[in-house]
Order: structure tokens, then C-alpha cells, then sequence
């Protein structure tokens, strides 16, 4: 019996290439990711309180979606006031984080029929 061949790969997928799904679902998950970060950015754009230009660098520097997640607190609360555009842009902030962390709303009292 001849010897394999020293290149040869015992395993039929590529170390770290995925399925096909698995691809797609970081994809996904990137996009989700990207669209979150696009809405904070939005949110703290034209802040101008005293910490502003540190929360717009935080989010500029934000790599995943945890770093937003971590900011959530400080932008709601820049965020803060009975501003119309303000409740617009916590109501988008609120939907993204949403679709990225489903569970982490507590369980309400309401349910849908």
C-alpha cells in the first residue's frame, strides 16, 4: 500500500473553513453587528455633553458586539431627555440591540394571543 501523500488532510472539510451554514451565519451575525454599530454611531453623532466625544470613540473602536452591549448604559443615558429625536434614536438602539441579544430583556407580565 502505497504512503499518503504528505499534504494529504485525513479530515474532508478545511481546518477552520466551515460548512456552508456556518459561513452564512457568521455573515449574518456581521451585518447584525455592523447595522447595531451604524445605529449607535447615529445616536452619538451630534452629541455635545461633556463625555460625547469619548462615547463617539468608543464606538468607532467597538470590534464586536459586546463592546456595544458595554456602552449601552452611557449612550441611553446621553441619550436621555423628552427630545423627539432623542426617543427615535433610543427606540433604533433598543431594536438593534434587540436582534443581537434577544434574552436580555427580563421576561414581561403581557403575552401575546
Amino acid at each position: 500500500m502505497p504512503a499518503a501523500p504528505r499534504h494529504f488532510v485525513a479530515s474532508p472539510a478545511l481546518p477552520g473553513a466551515g460548512l456552508p451554514s456556518d459561513r452564512g451565519a457568521r455573515i449574518a451575525a456581521r451585518r447584525a453587528f455592523v447595522t447595531l454599530k451604524l445605529a449607535f454611531q447615529h445616536a452619538v453623532s451630534d452629541l455635545d455633553d461633556a463625555r460625547a466625544e469619548w462615547l463617539r470613540h468608543q464606538v468607532r473602536a467597538a470590534e464586536e458586539p459586546t463592546d456595544l452591549w458595554l456602552l449601552r448604559a452611557p449612550v441611553f443615558a446621553a441619550l436621555a431627555g423628552a427630545s423627539h429625536e432623542y426617543r427615535q434614536r433610543r427606540a433604533l438602539l433598543r431594536r438593534g440591540l434587540e436582534q443581537l441579544f434577544p434574552d436580555s430583556e427580563p421576561p414581561s407580565a403581557f403575552v401575546a394571543f
